[in-house]
C-alpha cells in the first residue's frame, strides 16, 4: 500500500494559493484549481477500500445538540475514528461538532475533516419565513439576505452543508412540500434558486460564514401524480427540460455544490438509479463538478419501487448511475466493498465518487480549518442577532400578498378604539414558525395578538380562539362572536397548522380545516369589518370568504416575526408588495392549475358548451399567479416594442408607462409575460420571463423598460434540441398573469 496521504500534508499544498472562482451570470462558480486536484489524488492514493466508501456515506446524529452530543453513540464515534463516515447529518452545535471533527483529523488514520449537513430551509434560531412566502416577495435580494443569515447562524453552530434551496416546480397545491419551493412559475423558481444559492455559499465557500448548498430535489419531484407525496411522475421530457429542470440549472450555474436526488421515479426511473438525470444531464450536459447525496434511505427504496431486487443491486445501479454519497441508507456500507471486488462497479467509479466529495470538502476550507473558526463565543454572538431579527421582520413583511381590500378597509387606523383578535392562529407561537423550521425556539415567536398590541398600545384588543385548527368543536365559536361584536374592527387569523404542510403533508381539500369556516361565518354575520389573516403552506380555495369578506391578507407562514410583519401592514407602516407565486383555485376540484398551461383545440370558454371549462365553476383560478393588491393603485398604458421584428440572437425591449394614481406611495411588481403563438410542438398560453419592482408616489409617472435576449423564447424540440423558432410572438405586460397590455412581435432567422 501506498504511504497515507493526510489532511495535514494535502494543507500544505494549498496554504498559500487562493480558491478559483469564475464569476458566471449566475453568481460565483469555483473553477478547478490544479492543487486542489493534486492533494486529492494523493489522498485517494492512500486510502483504503473501506476508507474510500466510508467518505460516500452518511449518518444521522440523531438531532445530538449541546457540548455533550450524547446521543451520538460510541458506535458513531468508533465509525468516524475508523474512516468509515464521511459525513453526518442532524448535529447541531460549535461543541460537539468540535469533538466529533477532533475525533475525524486527530485520531482517525487518513485524518479526512467531516462533513456537517442540516436542514437549514428558512432560517436557524432566526426563523424566516418559509419559501414559497419568502418567493411571494418577488424580491431576490431578500431571499438572497435570507439565506445569508441563515448560513451564518448555522456555520457558527458547526454546519457546513444545507439541504436547500428546494426548487421543485410545483403546479398542484395538494402537495404539501409546495411550501418549500417557490411556487408554480420556472422563470420565478430559477430567479429564487440562484438568489438562495448566492445566500447560502456567499462569495466563497471557505468563508467561515458561508455553507454549502444543495439543489433538490433532482427532479421533477413536484410532479408527483395527484399532489400525493413520493408518487409516480410521469411526463415528457421536453417539460422535464423546459418546466422541472431550469431551476436546478439556475442553481449549478450560481455555484451550488452539491445535488440531491428525488425519491420519486421520473417515466420508470427512479430518480437516484438514473443514469440519465445524475450523469447525461447533469454531469455531461452540464459540467457539475460537485457531488450528489441522495435523499433520505431513496437508495434503499429502489427496493419497494421495483427497480432492485436487492440492497446490493440498489447500491450498483445508484453509484454507476452517479449518485456520490449514500444518506442513511446503508447500502454503500454494506455492498461496495464487494461490489468492487466482483468488479460490478469499477474501481474507477468509486475513486471519482470520493474525488467529487474531498472536492467540496477543500473547497469549505475543511482541509485548511476543520473547525472553520467556530467557536462557543461566535456562535453566542452570531445567533439571533439584534439585526438577524430584523433582517427576518423585513423579509416577512415582504412576503405579505394583499389579496381584497373593499373599500379600503386597510390599513387600519392606529386610533382603532377596540380591536377584535380571534382565531385559532391569532396567539399561536408553534404554527407560524412553518414546517422545516430546523432548531428554532417557538417561544421566540410573535404572535398576531402579540404583533397587534405592541402596533397600537392604546387601543383595547381582545382575543377568542373560536376553534381549533382541525377537528370538530364548535364550543368556542359562540364567545368568539361575543367578543367580536365588542370590536370596531375583526382580525381573523385562519388557515393551517405547520405540520399540514411540508414532507409527507399532502391534502385532498385546499378548504379552511376543521371548523373554521364556520367560525369566519358567525363572525362575519355580527356584520362588524372582518380582516382576514391567512396562514398556511399552500394556496387555499376560499371561493366562500372571498365573496363574503371585506379584506384578506395572505401571510402564509412567516417566521418569528410574524406578529410584527402583519401588524405593519395592517395599520400601514409597510405597504403590502407580496405577490403570489402560485394560483390560487377557487375549488379543489380544479388543481391542478397553473397560469401556463397550454391551450386545446377547443380552449375554455365558460359562455361556449363544447370547450375544455367545468359545468359548476369558472376555469380561472380565484386568484392569479402573480397577483397582489396595494395600498394604491397604478395604471398601465402605452406599451411600447422597441423593433417589431428580431433576430433569434437579438434582444425584444418593451416599454409601457406606469402610473401611481392613487393617494399612497407604493411598489408595482411589473411583469412581462409572452407566448409562442404557433410552434412546432404547442406552446403554453403565457409564460413569465421578466419582472421589475417600481415603486411610485402618489401621481408619480414613469417609464418602465423590461429587456429579454430572445434566446429565453427557446423550448425543446421533439428531437430534444434547444432552439427558439421564429414566428409570431405575443407580449403581455400587466400587474399579473391575468391581465396586461398587449402587443405583438416576430423572431426571425
Amino acid at each position: 500500500m501506498k504511504p497515507i496521504f493526510s489532511a495535514s500534508l494535502a494543507l500544505l499544498l494549498i496554504l498559500n494559493s487562493n480558491l478559483s472562482l469564475t464569476q458566471t451570470a449566475g453568481g460565483v462558480k469555483p473553477a478547478h484549481s490544479p492543487d486542489i486536484e493534486h492533494s486529492i489524488d494523493s489522498i485517494i492514493a492512500g486510502l483504503t477500500l473501506q476508507e474510500k466508501i466510508g467518505q460516500l456515506v452518511q449518518y444521522s446524529g440523531g438531532w445530538s445538540t449541546g457540548p455533550t452530543g450524547r446521543r451520538i453513540n460510541d458506535e458513531k464515534r468508533t465509525l468516524i475514528k475508523e474512516g468509515k463516515t464521511g459525513s453526518l447529518l442532524n448535529v447541531i452545535g460549535s461543541s460537539v461538532t468540535h469533538e466529533l471533527q477532533k475525533i475525524a483529523v486527530e485520531e482517525s488514520r487518513a485524518k479526512i475533516p467531516l462533513l456537517f449537513g442540516l436542514d437549514v430551509i428558512h432560517g436557524f434560531k432566526t426563523t424566516f419565513p418559509i419559501p414559497l412566502a419568502e418567493a411571494a416577495t418577488w424580491d431576490a435580494e431578500a431571499v438572497e439576505l435570507s439565506a445569508r443569515v441563515s448560513a451564518a447562524e448555522a456555520a457558527s453552530s458547526g454546519i457546513h452543508w444545507t439541504f436547500a434551496p428546494m426548487v421543485d416546480i410545483a403546479r398542484d397545491p395538494r402537495w404539501g412540500r409546495i411550501a418549500e419551493g417557490s411556487g408554480e412559475d420556472t422563470y420565478l423558481g430559477s430567479v429564487m434558486a440562484a438568489a438562495r444559492v448566492r445566500g447560502f455559499q456567499g462569495r466563497n465557500l471557505s468563508d467561515p460564514t458561508a455553507i454549502m448548498a444543495c439543489a433538490k430535489h433532482y427532479a421533477a419531484y413536484g410532479g408527483a401524480e395527484g399532489g400525493r407525496d413520493y408518487n409516480t411522475v410521469d411526463i415528457s421530457e421536453q417539460t422535464l427540460r423546459d418546466v422541472y429542470l431550469p431551476p436546478f440549472k439556475a442553481a449549478l450555474d450560481a455555484g451550488a455544490g452539491t445535488f440531491m436526488a428525488s425519491f420519486n421515479e421520473i417515466n420508470g426511473v427512479p430518480s437516484s438509479g438514473s443514469h440519465f438525470l445524475l450523469t447525461t444531464i447533469l454531469r455531461d450536459e452540464w459540467g457539475f463538478d460537485g457531488f450528489v447525496v441522495s435523499d433520505w434511505n431513496s437508495i434503499g427504496e429502489l427496493i419497494p419501487h421495483g427497480y432492485a431486487g436487492t440492497p446490493a443491486r440498489a447500491a450498483e445501479l445508484a453509484i454507476n448511475a452517479g449518485l456520490d454519497m449514500d444518506m442513511e441508507s446503508r447500502c454503500y456500507r454494506d455492498n461496495l466493498e464487494s461490489l468492487v471486488t466482483q468488479g460490478k462497479v469499477r474501481a474507477a467509479t468509486l475513486d471519482s465518487a470520493v474525488r467529487r466529495i474531498l472536492r467540496m470538502k477543500f473547497r469549505l476550507g475543511l482541509f485548511a480549518d476543520p473547525y472553520r473558526a467556530c467557536t462557543p463565543e461566535r456562535e453566542a454572538k452570531t445567533l439571533r442577532s439584534a439585526a438577524n431579527i430584523e433582517a427576518a421582520r423585513n423579509v416577512a413583511r415582504k412576503a405579505i400578498v394583499l389579496l381584497k381590500n373593499e373599500h379600503s378597509l386597510l390599513p387600519l387606523s392606529k386610533n382603532v378604539k377596540t380591536i377584535a383578535v380571534i382565531g385559532p392562529l391569532a396567539n399561536n407561537h408553534r404554527d407560524p414558525v412553518g414546517t422545516w423550521a430546523g432548531p428554532t425556539d417557538t417561544n421566540n415567536v410573535v404572535t398576531l395578538l402579540d404583533g397587534v398590541r405592541a402596533a397600537v398600545p392604546a387601543s383595547r384588543v381582545l382575543f377568542a380562539p373560536g376553534c381549533a385548527i382541525d377537528g370538530t368543536d364548535t364550543a368556542g365559536i359562540s364567545a368568539a362572536v361575543g367578543v367580536a361584536r365588542q370590536a370596531d374592527v375583526i382580525l381573523l387569523a385562519a388557515g393551517e397548522s405547520e405540520d399540514m404542510s411540508g414532507e409527507a403533508r399532502s391534502r385532498s381539500s385546499l378548504e379552511l380545516p376543521g371548523r373554521q369556516a364556520d367560525l369566519v361565518q358567525a363572525v362575519h354575520a355580527t356584520g362588524k369589518p372582518v380582516v382576514l389573516v391567512l396562514m398556511n403552506g399552500r394556496p387555499l380555495a376560499l371561493s366562500r370568504e372571498a365573496a363574503n369578506l371585506p379584506a384578506i391578507l395572505e401571510t402564509w407562514f412567516l417566521g418569528h416575526e410574524t406578529g410584527h410583519a402583519i401588524a405593519d401592514v395592517l395599520f400601514g407602516s409597510y405597504a403590502p408588495s407580496g405577490r403570489l407565486p402560485a394560483s390560487f383555485p377557487r375549488v379543489t376540484g380544479q388543481v391542478p392549475i397553473y397560469y401556463n398551461h397550454k391551450n386545446t383545440g377547443r380552449p375554455a370558454d365558460d359562455s361556449v358548451h363544447f370547450t375544455s371549462r367545468y359545468l359548476d365553476v369558472p376555469s380561472t383560478p380565484l386568484y392569479p399567479f402573480g397577483f397582489g393588491l396595494t395600498y394604491t393603485s397604478f395604471a398601465y398604458a402605452d406599451l411600447a416594442i422597441a423593433s417589431p421584428r428580431v433576430k433569434a440572437t437579438d434582444s425584444v425591449s418593451v416599454r409601457i408607462t406606469l402610473k401611481n394614481t392613487g393617494s399612497r406611495g407604493g411598489e408595482e411588481v411589473v411583469q412581462l409575460y409572452v407566448r409562442d403563438e404557433v410552434g412546432s410542438l404547442t406552446r403554453p398560453v403565457r409564460e413569465l420571463k421578466a419582472y421589475r419592482r417600481v415603486r411610485l408616489e402618489p401621481g408619480q409617472t414613469t417609464s418602465v423598460t423590461l429587456s429579454i435576449p430572445a434566446t429565453d423564447l427557446a423550448f425543446t424540440g421533439v428531437d430534444m434540441r434547444r432552439r427558439v423558432e421564429p414566428g409570431m410572438f405575443t407580449v403581455y405586460v400587466g400587474p399579473n398573469a391575468g391581465e396586461g397590455l398587449v402587443g405583438r412581435f416576430e423572431v426571425f432567422e
